[in-house]
């Protein structure tokens, strides 16, 4: 196949090689995998070895697939809803049935609700909504009754279970794609009538619903956000979401990992009006907050007298409260963040946890004034802390996994982890015998106490606890000392010229284990417009390091992928520079530029003779660089990934103490020992006779 032939001269020899008339009426497809067709904007995808076949256009493939939609027999209208919804996907294909008004054919087809159920509507609306998925249509184009119909789908008790997932995904699509459908998706549903979609044993069913709340609650203007924030709230969901999903029968896969992820952020992130809120010192409601602070830790009941007078000796009171402004202490709470949060989150831990409150305040008053936990400056520094390190504010990143199985064990899962962390605090204060100019360090190492304990994924509230009683500060700073070299200790002239001697080893060690993972191979996520339904593909390096080999795949896979299974492949001799990030050309595009920076720092380009690309985005930092570092030791270039840096210092570490050991408690001097004189004669012996 000559590149440089129009592609209509290439499809009328083939047709006159078969004595076909009419080349018009025909195209060129892939024979294998997607089957997508072939254009003058797509033929330079195309690789060498690809097989292709000649098929019918699109425009006589999508006119006849319509005809025979709308034909009375049910045996064709359903093989014609089946090749429909394979077909679907091909963006040239999609183009010309839109064109010819086939989206409004099958939404009329769910409207009259002639075939409410089995493999005909489960057909018809994957087509449907692969067809939307192209971005040709908009959605404000929806009618009422099509909603309806939809939503009657996800609230019939018993429905087949392949049309309710197309149906929670078209209604997903329809709130995060327009603000107009978001009221009336809205109106037909409701979180209540989803709950029992979490309740079945289906994953995927329950994933499809988790989403669809999600979209509900990112969608929702702010006067419904309030509702919306109360329903999220509802111990029954909750406890539902704990019971049937995390803790369930089966492995949480990535998706429902993604979908539990956003459903934490966005509950966090209705703390942000609270903790964006200043308090203002004139406000008495405000102001009797802190009295009543003031009061549980000091007067253990309501004061009778109210007093000008014992308001008086407030201030003193202040003081021992740890506020910062102790005349006027809601002036520590105009700055935001954490704002009027910092307030709620002392308040609760007064109110619930009353003793321990007490304790801490007491604790810290009967101190000596340089020891002294300062309570209120160190709870609202906390907050702000706790708030960076859960993002509060922040919208979800997309293809981020990070949830916290705790944060769905308790209804005031937010409290009850500040509540836990100033108790640490505390904790730590005394074990570091800190005084008030101590206070940034302690603050410090408590942020590296709760994201130690965190990544730890602890399950509950209480596993959290027992983490953190793990990690004191004698811990931290063994884990810190484990974590790197002595700088003291590896300073001298003669380590700092060992150290150089062992890098070249340690950095060929780092280069066989990058390039052995890459021979390994990696499945990559091809981003969509809807996560779930993305395709995989897999790339590996060939076992003599000469090719790359790459394909699609219909699910991610469980171990290698066999080099037959991968169709295209690239000569590494043919492979000219690797670019990260931003010099990405699929980072370049339009479409990209909307893409997140998580996205964005995970994305690479291979670029290749004869100015090909073959472009990937890491499911994570830890593949990124594995196949950065890998690609650049196979183009004979530094590999300079953090990770890189992390495992050169690891290595280095491990193998100059195994080195050094014979040389333990003796003191390395910093210049080696002077050469003695020569001798005054070398006429000397001994007469072992």
């Amino acid at each position: 196949m000559d590149q440089k032939r129009a592609l209509s001269s290439i499809i009328r020899e083939v047709c006159d090689g078969w004595s076909l008339s009419g080349s018009e009426q025909f195209a060129l497809r892939y024979a294998d995998g997607p089957q997508l067709y072939i254009t003058e904007q797509t033929r330079g995808e195309i690789k060498n070895g690809t097989i292709l076949r000649l098929a019918i256009s699109p425009g006589r493939a999508a006119r006849q697939l319509l005809e025979r939609i709308q034909s009375h027999g049910i045996d064709a209208r359903l093989e014609a809803l089946k090749e429909l919804a394979k077909l679907s996907a091909d963006p040239t294909f999609a183009a010309e049935f839109i064109n010819m008004e086939g989206i409004g054919t099958l939404a009329r087809l769910v409207e009259s609700g002639t075939h409410s159920f089995g493999e005909m509507l489960a057909f018809t609306l994957t087509a449907f909504l692969e067809l939307m998925d192209h971005g040709i249509v908009s959605w404000d184009l929806i009618s009422l009754s099509f909603i309806k119909q939809i939503a009657g789908y996800v609230n019939q008790p018993m429905v087949d279970v392949s049309i309710l997932q197309r149906s929670l995904a078209i209604l997903e699509s329809m709130v995060l794609n327009s603000h107009s459908l978001y009221h009336r998706v809205a109106q037909e549903i409701t979180v209540g009538q989803l709950i029992g979609h979490l309740q079945v044993s289906n994953q995927e069913i329950q994933t499809y619903a988790i989403a669809l709340i999600n979209a509900l609650f990112l969608k929702a203007p702010e006067d419904r956000r309030q509702e919306m924030a109360s329903t999220l709230a509802q111990k029954h969901l909750r406890s539902i979401i704990l019971n049937h999903v995390i803790r369930g029968n089966r492995p949480i896969k990535a998706e429902m990992a993604h979908q539990l992820y956003v459903l934490q952020v966005l509950t966090f992130n209705l703390l942000e009006e609270r903790m964006m809120t200043k308090m203002d010192p004139n406000d008495q409601t405000q102001r009797d907050i802190i009295f009543e602070l003031r009061r549980i830790a000091f007067d253990g009941e309501n004061d009778p007298t109210g007093t000008e007078k014992r308001k008086a000796m407030y201030s003193k009171d202040y003081k021992m409260l740890g506020f910062t402004n102790h005349v006027n202490p809601a002036l520590d709470f105009t700055q935001t963040p954490p704002g009027m949060l910092a307030l709620d989150n002392m308040l609760y831990l007064a109110k619930v946890h009353q003793d321990t409150y007490i304790r801490i305040v007491l604790e810290n008053s009967s101190r000596e004034d340089k020891h002294e936990c300062p309570f209120g400056r160190c709870a609202i520094e906390l907050t702000r802390m706790l708030c960076e390190i859960l993002q509060v504010g922040e919208l979800p990143n997309e293809g981020c996994n990070d949830y916290h199985p705790m944060f769905f064990t308790h209804d005031r899962a937010w409290e009850e982890f500040f509540c836990v962390c100033i108790q640490l605090l505390n904790k730590t204060w005394k074990e570091m015998r800190a005084t008030a100019e101590d206070f940034n360090k302690v603050m410090q190492v408590v942020r590296e106490q709760i994201t130690r304990a965190l990544a730890m994924k602890p399950s509950s509230l209480d596993q959290l606890k027992n983490k953190l009683r793990g990690l004191n500060y004698s811990e931290i700073l063994r884990l810190r000392q484990s974590e790197r070299m002595s700088q003291d200790d590896f300073q001298s002239p003669p380590i700092i010229e060992l150290r150089e001697r062992i890098q070249p080893e340690i950095l060929e060690l780092i280069k066989q284990q990058r390039l052995n993972r890459l021979c390994e191979g990696s499945c990559f996520r091809k981003l969509g417009n809807r996560r779930r339904q993305e395709k995989f593909w897999f790339c590996r390096l060939s076992l003599n390091h000469k090719m790359l080999h790459y394909g699609d795949l219909d699910e991610s896979p469980q171990g290698e992928v066999p080099f037959e299974l991968l169709s295209d492949k690239i000569p590494v001799s043919d492979i000219k520079s690797v670019v990260t990030g931003k010099d990405c050309p699929h980072m370049k595009e339009k479409s990209a530029l909307k893409q997140n920076k998580e996205v964005l720092e995970l994305a690479f380009s291979v670029l290749y003779d004869p100015d090909e690309t073959l472009n990937f985005v890491a499911p994570n930092k830890y593949e990124y660089c594995i196949w950065t570092d890998g690609l650049c030791a196979l183009l004979g270039r530094e590999m300079g990934s953090d990770l890189t840096r992390s495992d050169l210092d690891t290595l280095i570490s491990m193998e100059m103490k195994l080195r050094l050991l014979d040389l333990e408690n003796i003191t390395i001097p910093e210049a080696p020992p002077p050469v003695p004189k020569e001798p005054s004669s070398y006429n000397f012996n001994y007469n072992y006779s």
